[in-house]
């Protein structure tokens, strides 16, 4: 009986010793869990901000760069709309003043009625039909010379006819160098604008394409922390139902054994009165 008991107790000290032992690294491994899903859960919320405030970061920026883009293209549109009115205005000036020069030539050449018989003797006339800015007697003199119709003593190396059309010429010189001056001026700052906005267009366009990758990197993160954040869980499930499970049954092997130990301590009172009884006999 007492080496029975002997072998009973063996088994139930290793028993004991394997709750200990298992039933302390599973409280270590809820720890741990339990400190792993709180980190992680921390983690998956800041990248989702990082990742909601980048996302907000490239929407403003990709807006951003629209709005350059759009401040190009309207740019291109008025530079193109300011030339062709430059250059239908610098035409006509140049076919004015060229009639002008052809037409004071002629006068100090005294060929003015081979003038009368040239093109630039219509242009010129249209002209100062239709857009010269001078005084009526002016310009009923000019049509006159034009059409043919001046006196015979009309002396034109001296005459008061050759004296306007110079003035004519020079003012009209003067206001193109003035629409060319400003055609220049316009033409700069349009190259200043489009070099402006290039460059920006570029610095946005990297820190979109930064912020896309970003934006894919903490997606794959976050995917990968939640995936992480699941196997914890289900880890910490089945540690905490292990745990209960092996609580419940070392209890009962220990309350087993109290009642053995209780049992084999009557069994060997009772077996020393018998022996005590047959040796008084």
């Amino acid at each position: 009986v007492t080496e029975e008991g002997k072998t009973e107790e063996e088994a139930y000290d290793k028993f004991m010793c394997y709750c200990k032992t298992n039933g302390g690294q599973l409280t270590e491994a809820v720890e741990q869990a339990t400190a792993k899903i709180e980190s992680v859960a921390s983690a998956i919320k800041q990248g989702s901000e990082n990742k909601e405030q980048t996302e907000a970061s490239l929407k403003e920026h990709q807006i951003s760069r629209e709005e350059a883009k759009d401040t190009m293209a309207k740019a291109n549109l008025l530079r193109e709309k300011e030339a062709a009115a430059y250059s239908k205005v610098k035409s006509e000036y140049d076919q004015n003043i060229a009639a002008l020069g052809k037409a004071v030539s002629a006068l100090e050449n005294g060929m003015a009625g081979a003038f009368l018989q040239t093109a630039a003797s219509n242009v010129l006339k249209k002209y100062v039909m239709e857009k010269a800015t001078m005084p009526d007697e002016t310009r009923e003199e000019l049509l006159s010379f034009l059409s043919g119709t001046q006196g015979a003593g009309y002396m034109p190396q001296g005459g008061e006819i050759t004296g306007i059309l110079k003035q004519m010429e020079k003012e009209m010189s003067g206001s193109l160098a003035s629409f060319t001056s400003e055609e220049d001026s316009s033409i700069t700052n349009y190259k200043e604008l489009m070099a402006a906005k290039q460059k920006e267009v570029g610095a946005v366009t990297e820190q979109i394409e930064a912020e896309m990758t970003r934006v894919g990197d903490l997606g794959v993160e976050i995917a990968g922390m939640k995936n992480d954040l699941e196997d914890t869980k289900a880890s910490l499930s089945a540690d905490t139902k292990f745990a209960m499970e092996l609580e419940t049954s070392c209890g009962s092997k220990t309350a087993e054994w109290e009642e053995i130990k209780k049992t084999r301590s009557e069994e060997l009172v009772a077996l020393a009165e018998t022996i005590k009884v047959l040796n008084d006999d």
